[in-house]
């Protein structure tokens, strides 16, 4: 069966561009996006407006250009990548300073400030210039594991630290300055943390989870394990590593949750490590809105 999104693309291959057809695309692309959305209950309005017309922008640029040049491609995961494409274009230095500053502007704590660090960090991800620092100095198996654990503290100070952030201040007074000199710091503490062997290879992951003892599940935590367990849409359990439909993500999920390494479920499921860590991400940031929705 045809997903609304096939059909529409179908409909403007077959109609020459229909601009009602064209329209209901481009708002249907939209209804999905992270980043440019106001704050639960409330109307979308500043800074979280001039970033949502910003993406419109240019994925309507982005469909025309494909319409004109017959590029078309009646597929979710097309339009996926050019709703991708479209957001980290619209993502301008400019932008991002302004989620910065309206999340210093809200009361610590509160839900709007809450909403605009969420909103900054999926705005980090989304840009595209998150710098890749000091990735000649180790192995390709070792790297991107200690570069996402460093990605992950370096947003967890963005919010934790945001009041210390000056527009002012730096290099081009660029955000993103300010966000990739902290994780250059961060690759390198991530990677004396993990090891202070002198070797550029994968540690054993067994001795590295030793070093910092896991801390009692909040409730947040354990609602989150509850609804992945419950899966009451079954996108967990469907969605999976290719042919293999025993990994999925709701198998690897709960084992982390049951403090398994990854060491362990890489031997329980005859899956490498970074196989299984990158898919366990893709996943996270998949499915970030259904997690939202339980804070």
């Amino acid at each position: 069966m045809e997903s609304r999104f096939e059909q529409l693309i179908l409909k403007l291959q077959g109609q020459s561009g229909d601009s009602d057809i064209f329209s209901e695309l481009v708002d249907m692309m939209m209804r999905s996006r992270k980043v440019g959305r106001p704050p639960r209950g409330q109307p979308l309005t500043g800074i979280y407006k001039e970033i949502c017309d910003r993406i419109r922008q240019q994925l309507t640029q982005l469909l025309r250009d494909c319409l004109e040049k017959g590029r078309l491609e009646p597929d979710p995961a097309w339009g996926y990548q050019l709703r991708t494409q479209a957001t980290q274009t619209a993502l301008t230095d400019p932008l991002l300073k302004g989620l910065a500053l309206e999340a210093q502007s809200q009361p610590n704590p509160s839900p709007p400030r809450q909403h605009a660090l969420l909103q900054l960090v999926e705005a980090i991800r989304a840009c595209g210039r998150l710098a890749r620092p000091h990735r000649a100095k180790f192995s390709p198996s070792f790297y991107p594991l200690l570069y996402e654990e460093a990605v992950n503290r370096t947003l967890v100070y963005v919010c934790q630290k945001i009041d210390t952030y000056d527009p002012n201040r730096g290099q081009a007074q660029k955000f993103m300055n300010w966000v990739n000199f902290r994780l250059d710091r961060m690759v390198i503490e991530c990677r004396r943390q993990f090891s202070d062997r002198d070797t550029q290879e994968l540690p054993n992951l067994n001795d590295l989870e030793r070093l910092s003892q896991p801390e009692p599940q909040s409730s947040l935590a354990q609602d989150v394990r509850d609804y992945i367990a419950a899966d009451p849409e079954g996108l967990f359990k469907s969605t999976h590593i290719r042919k293999r439909p025993d990994a999925s993500f709701q198998t690897i999920a709960l084992a982390r949750f049951a403090d398994q390494s990854w060491d362990e479920i890489s031997a329980q499921l005859d899956i490498k490590i970074p196989t299984l860590s990158s898919f366990f991400q893709r996943c996270c940031d998949k499915f970030s809105d259904q997690f939202q929705q339980l804070l």
